[in-house]
């Protein structure tokens, strides 16, 4: 598949993926940026969705790297993390290819919406202060399940699916929010290999803007990263309600 890029594309693609990339690091809804300006370029949708996990693989990498190397990956908890996000991201990504998008689109609208309540009505629910102990996977099966159904529909659709990654990692175990997000990169990563290559097989990507984009994304996880070590925790807290209201808002209107 060839697309035509002109230099004002590529640099629409460069930065759009710079502001998906930082906003999915932090919080969520990145794709929903970087989708659409794949689809101006002609794509189809299921090619869009599947060259879109590039650049999502790539900012994930760069984002898992840059909170190791400031020690907020909690490595103990890697291993169990990645088999559920890796099972679930394998059903998501097979039926993404055979059924519609617009089938997630209302249980995603009201998880958002859910969240934002929470955020605002009970914010400790869901985003845990700094420095909370966090509960162990294999004595949470609740957790467990909720893991296991975000990571489904990211292998379905990337958009918004860090929303439910934080839900279940900061609301199921009590992570907090930087921590969170480390390990919530954790599992995009984990089910962007799997579905881009279910995508791939399927001849669903387009390689080039796939890579051009990623060069944006992961700019932006890096510059997030970097926001992410040196603001307070209840910063971090209003960006997320903020990207959680936006999300569901443009939820909303579409």
């Amino acid at each position: 598949m060839i697309y035509e890029l002109t230099l004002p594309l590529i640099l629409i693609l460069v930065f759009a993926g710079i502001a998906g990339g930082f906003i999915n690091t932090l919080a969520g809804g990145g794709s929903m940026l970087t989708v659409p300006v794949l689809l101006m370029l002609g794509m189809p949708a299921d090619v869009a969705n599947g060259t879109n996990r590039i650049g999502v693989l790539f900012q994930s990498i760069a984002g898992v790297k840059g909170f190791r190397d400031h020690d907020k990956l909690d490595t103990s908890a890697v291993t169990p993390v990645l088999i559920i996000a890796l099972a679930g991201a394998l059903v998501g990504s097979l039926a993404a290819s055979y059924f519609p998008v617009a089938w997630l689109e209302y249980a995603l609208l009201g998880a958002m919406v859910g969240m934002a309540v929470a955020m605002i009505v009970r914010p400790d629910v869901v985003m845990p202060d700094e420095g909370s102990i966090p509960k162990q996977l294999a004595k949470s099966p609740g957790a467990a399940g909720g893991l296991f159904l975000a990571a489904a529909y990211g292998g379905f659709v990337q958009a918004g699916v860090g929303f439910l990654l934080i839900a279940a990692l900061a609301g199921g175990l009590r992570y907090d929010l930087v921590r969170t997000n480390a390990l919530k990169l954790v599992c995009t990563a984990a089910f962007s290999v799997i579905a881009l290559a279910v995508f791939v097989v399927r001849d669903q990507v387009a390689w080039i803007p796939g890579l051009i984009l990623a060069i944006g994304t992961v700019t932006g996880s890096m510059l997030s990263v970097r926001f992410a070590i040196k603001v307070e925790q209840r910063t971090i807290k209003r960006f997320l309600l903020v990207m959680v209201l936006a999300a569901a808002a443009g939820a909303l209107l579409i």
